[in-house]
């Protein structure tokens, strides 16, 4: 089956507005959370990692009519980014001026050698545009007298691309982006699609955090994953777009940049608990081994993983803060992927909710790219019970892969691998 390629890259994460400046705030390891400016946030702990107001989008605050909410202006501004890196253009749509329609050949294809019908979106998130609602119910009617959908951000995207394949929004929780990002890459190697946008975003929801407050799962002070002294996760807002394409496709229209290459995926159900993790961690692990199977890439344990021989050089976890799941996550990985280093996502920027996966999955390929593990953000002492390595200064990388693990509620699991870019 053909590579599946990243060939762009698109960000807006409390870090700030880019990819350059989501890989300077990696590196500079020091970040905090805020309270939300929400007046109507009536809980013990209004905590986010939120986007700065100054990099918040410019807009547009609606699509053919409809208004947009938060997560699908995120959704779209990081898109944007990732098109452009990759060299793309948004396509002619049907009502495309005469000139726009000239780019099209016969075919379907434009002269820059993409088909509409063959390019496709796989977005995710967890609350979508749930804060026009929450706005709606407080505050009255919307503005424009028009009614939105809650979970547009796929055709946000794609109508505003010109992607005529598959358009979905995948919503199961805080693996979403993980499992949106392998079904882009199912549509490329089934020959579905040659090119997909794909990743996630989350904006601020005050049902969300006010469900989490209600739990007792919110952190007073930060996210501190793997630390003696988590209390809970914190969120974060934000958006993370990968333009994934075939190898095939990448080389006849030259692609200018190539970050690296998803490599393999591994998806597992432990249907345990509502919320909780199933403590053996069966079912995560069977994920982690399908995927790095699939990838044909090392566990850090056996013969060719050492450095520099092409095995697993780091792990980002799925990690949370909880008492539970970074206990059962760290037990899994002691045993699977002995002494490969952790770089955590979530200290830096908290709990993307339906956009972790796809942040990690930017983190993987920005460490892959750079061939450097940046620093992880201090969380203190760390839990006896979580024996996993957390660098606090950056390394050059080792190995050539990156494990990426995603969970849900429900017990959905994702692990990804992503690995160099071919020479």
């Amino acid at each position: 089956m053909d590579d599946v390629l990243v060939t762009g890259l698109g960000a807006l994460s409390p870090l700030g507005t880019g990819v350059d400046a989501f890989w300077r705030g990696m590196h500079a390891a020091d970040t905090a959370p805020v309270r939300v400016p929400d007046p109507l946030a009536r809980m013990d702990h209004p905590l986010m990692y939120l986007v700065p107001e100054a990099d918040l989008p410019d807009g547009p605050e609606e699509q053919d009519g409809l208004p947009l909410g938060r997560g699908s202006q995120f959704a779209l501004a990081a898109a944007r980014e990732a098109v452009a890196d990759a060299g793309l253009a948004a396509l002619p749509g049907p009502d495309a001026s005469d000139a726009a329609s000239e780019a099209t050949d016969a075919s379907g294809t434009t002269r820059a050698g993409l088909d509409p019908r063959r390019v496709a979106v796989a977005l995710s998130t967890g609350m979508g545009d749930t804060d026009l609602h929450e706005g709606w119910w407080t505050g009255g009617a919307p503005a424009s007298g028009r009614w939105a959908p809650a979970f547009p951000l796929a055709s946000v995207v794609g109508g505003w691309f010109g992607a005529q394949g598959v358009n979905t929004c995948v919503s199961n929780a805080c693996a979403a982006s993980g499992y949106a990002l392998s079904m882009a890459a199912d549509l490329i190697r089934s020959g579905e699609a040659d090119v997909v946008i794909a990743g996630g975003a989350e904006a601020y929801s005050r049902v969300a955090l006010a469900c989490f407050n209600r739990l007792g799962a919110i952190d007073p002070e930060r996210c501190r994953p793997f630390a003696a002294e988590r209390r809970g996760t914190l969120f974060g807002e934000g958006a993370a777009v990968l333009v994934l394409e075939s190898a095939a496709h990448a080389r006849a229209r030259g692609a200018r940049t190539v970050y690296g290459r998803l490599a393999g995926a591994g998806w597992s159900c432990d249907a345990y608990h509502p919320t909780a993790p199933e403590p053996s961690g069966e079912q995560i692990e069977r994920a982690m081994r399908v995927a790095l199977r699939e990838a044909g890439a090392g566990t850090g344990s056996g013969p060719g993983t050492e450095s520099g021989s092409g095995g697993l050089g780091f792990v980002i976890p799925h990690g949370t803060g909880t008492a539970l799941n970074d206990v059962v996550e760290s037990q899994v990985l002691d045993a699977l992927t002995p002494r490969t280093p952790l770089y955590s996502v979530k200290a830096l920027i908290g709990h993307t909710g339906g956009a972790a996966g796809a942040f990690a999955a930017l983190a993987a390929t920005l460490v892959l790219h750079h061939k450097t593990l940046p620093p992880n953000v201090p969380v203190g002492t760390p839990d006896p019970e979580c024996a996993v390595p957390l660098p606090s200064g950056s390394a050059p990388m080792t190995g050539a892969y990156g494990l990426v693990n995603a969970y849900a509620f429900g017990g959905n699991n994702i692990s990804l691998v992503f690995g160099e870019a071919a020479a």
